[in-house]
């Protein structure tokens, strides 16, 4: 934990390049369209132009700098960030903190549907201007490169993700070089600085206030330098935030002076960022914001299967499939979430079909986002003993200045956030299903003493009259204490079909809040006979029992804590290790149930989904040829008052 600690604390040259590439992408590639959706179908005048500019350098400086670089990236979790490693280090605290931990998450991946077609048409878009008749070209150029995104997932990004970094370089280098040329044709530009004309602009400009809406904009990205902490350290995101956002804001101040030069006009559908390109340069620019647009995308999609595998070790999603492409630390794909998200984009692309009515579903998600991190973060500062006032002025604050973006936000619902929101709450749908139906579930499966069935399980195993199962038999177990299992396991041992063995194993995985433990514990009920394995995973750790307990019996071999010899007489003496067989039972929805309406339609629902998913000895990472899953119903309410009545043959 210590070594995990130094790491994120630790500045290093690689680190930082490393961060520019996967943790800005989508704060990064806002000066594409962030100008363009404030102007919008406005005049340009100084007062809108200077006032946009003073809260963008406001909103940067406050809800960037100040709440995630400065004071969120101090809630890690090993090194770890995000908006689920902050619930786990807060959710012993408090059940309620649960709900925004489901509406930020929810709110996480609608945001990750948005944020590729928009970054990526805003910068194809540039293309118009050098070739205004590629224009119906636009799309199809659009949807291929957003399609060639997510097919390369599966073979991971360990090889293109080197380049991320000096590409990103290149992307800001030139964002900051492009601003300076035009703030030195104007220098009073600089005194947007002043907060005077942030008020100015929401209180006494006609209609200021529901500009905040676009001005969020150039923050949507903040949420990623908490949820990527664990892939470069906070040291280094704090570093190379400093170079990003000079370079933003130079790009940003650029724009202004270049609509100060057209105030009186209408923007009509022109791009800020590339008006400040000269000509000869302008198709090279539209490439390198196009590879920004990408990375971008990729930053948020494997942001995404991140969030998703973190969910489905809380109880919050179906045990969906999980893919290692490498063995490099942070490396997953999760197919089902990748043709998803595929088909979000694509159908967003599709219904706005251009960058600028895109800007309407962007950033109510991610405010709602934003709100729940600031809930959860409040109480995990008041809950490690930070000053009561500071807390208080903390949770205050950041209500009042997201209050305020969502409301504004709540401008586009009509226009196109309904999108987001209609995503949001579908995610947030199945994490509630998911969580309803595990508590439901753990709240009626009955538990036995282990120690009661140890003469039985004893006689069973030497009763020659019963045909062997296997020499070693292990059981999966939801059962977390040591001298505890399933009544229904038992059930399958000596009444579905009576399972005799030579050792009976029983095997139970706790996740942990822990992000990256892996431990183990061995609780030997009768030596040689009954024996449970308690594997302690953190919950980014990958699910590989089959690996794992052949470990565990490695170290029981070699402490001579267990013989696994063939207990068959002819293989006992040629020293063959006895067969191995894993039973994990699935339980399905019994048709003897009577339940009360919301548990009926929590339940069916939860076991449709399931019906989709990976089955449990996958979920594990089990040997598929040695293992055998059997079906026991759960009976979650038996009918009552059967009215049978029995007549004369």
């Amino acid at each position: 934990m210590e070594d995990r600690k130094k790491h994120s604390d630790k500045v290093t040259a690689a680190g930082s390049l490393v961060a520019l590439g996967i943790i800005y992408g989508d704060i990064g590639t806002s000066p594409l369209y962030v100008m363009s959706a404030i102007i919008g179908q406005s005049v340009i005048s100084p007062e809108l132009v200077v006032g946009s500019l003073s809260c963008i350098f406001w909103t940067l400086t406050l809800q960037t700098t100040v709440k995630y670089v400065i004071l969120v990236l101090r809630a890690d979790n090993r090194g770890e960030g995000g908006i689920f490693s902050l619930y786990t280090l807060v959710r012993r605290h408090a059940k309620w903190l649960t709900i925004p931990a489901i509406i930020g998450g929810a709110t996480v991946l609608a945001d990750g549907i948005i944020t590729p077609p928009i970054s990526v048409a805003s910068a194809v878009e540039g293309l118009e201007l050098r070739y205004p008749e590629l224009e119906r070209f636009i799309l199809p150029i659009v949807l291929a490169i957003l399609t060639l995104i997510f097919l390369v997932q599966a073979l991971g990004t360990k090889v293109v993700g080197r380049s991320f970094g000096p590409i990103m370089m290149v992307w800001f280098s030139m964002l900051g070089t492009l601003g300076v040329i035009w703030v030195a044709r104007d220098w009073t530009i600089l005194r947007a600085v002043n907060p005077l004309y942030a008020y100015q602009l929401l209180v006494e400009y006609p209609g200021g206030f529901w500009l905040l809406g676009a001005i969020f904009l150039c923050t949507t990205g903040a949420e990623a330098l908490y949820s990527d902490m664990g892939h470069t350290g906070r040291a280094n995101i704090r570093v190379s935030w400093v170079f990003v956002k000079t370079c933003l804001l130079l790009q940003y101040f650029g724009q202004g002076v270049w609509l100060l030069e057209q105030q009186g006009q209408l923007l009509q559908g022109r791009k800020p960022i590339y008006e400040l390109m000269p000509d000869w340069f302008l198709l090279p620019g539209v490439i390198i914001a196009t590879l920004a647009a990408i990375i971008a995308s990729q930053a948020m999609i494997s942001g995404s299967f991140t969030l998703i595998s973190e969910a489905i070790r809380l109880n919050f999603w179906p045990k969906v499939r999980l893919v290692f492409p490498s063995d490099q630390k942070g490396q997953l794909y999760v197919p089902s979430i990748n043709w998803l998200l595929w088909l979000g984009c694509i159908g967003v692309v599709f219904y706005f079909k251009e960058s600028s009515r895109m800007e309407a579903a962007y950033g109510l998600a991610i405010t709602l986002t934003m709100l729940m991190n600031t809930l959860m973060m409040a109480y995990y500062l008041y809950s490690h003993r930070y000053n009561f006032y500071f807390v208080l002025l903390f949770l205050v604050g950041y209500l009042i200045i997201e209050g305020s973006f969502l409301t504004a936000n709540l401008l586009k619902f009509t226009a196109g956030g309904w999108v987001s929101m209609l995503i949001a709450s579908l995610m947030a749908g199945v994490m509630i299903i998911w969580l309803r139906a595990f508590k439901i579930k753990a709240r009626l499966t009955e538990y036995v003493k282990l120690d009661q069935y140890i003469e039985p399980l004893r006689d069973l195993s030497h009763d020659k009259s019963i045909p062997k199962y296997a020499t070693h038999l292990v059981f999966m177990s939801n059962a977390s204490r040591a001298n505890e299992i399933e009544s229904k396991i038992i059930y399958s041992i000596f009444q579905k079909r009576p399972k005799r063995a030579d050792i009976y194993w029983f095997v139970h995985v706790d996740t942990l809040d822990d992000p990256y433990t892996m431990e183990y514990k061995v609780n030997i009920i009768e030596a040689d006979d009954i024996i449970k394995v308690t594997f302690k995973l953190g919950f980014r750790v990958e699910q590989r029992i089959n690996l794992y307990f052949r470990k565990v019996i490695e170290d029981l071999v070699m402490n001579k804590e267990v013989d696994i010899t063939s207990r068959y007489e002819s293989l006992s003496k040629q020293n063959v290790i006895g067969d191995f067989r894993f039973v994990v039972l699935e339980k399905f929805l019994s048709y003897e149930n009577e339940l009360p309406f919301f548990e009926r339609v929590t339940m069916e629902a939860y076991f449709f989904i399931k019906s989709f998913t990976n089955s449990e000895d996958k979920w594990f990472g089990l040997d598929s040829s040695s293992v055998k899953v059997e079906k026991v119903p759960l009976i979650i309410r038996p009918a009552e008052n059967v009215r049978l009545k029995r007549v004369k043959a």
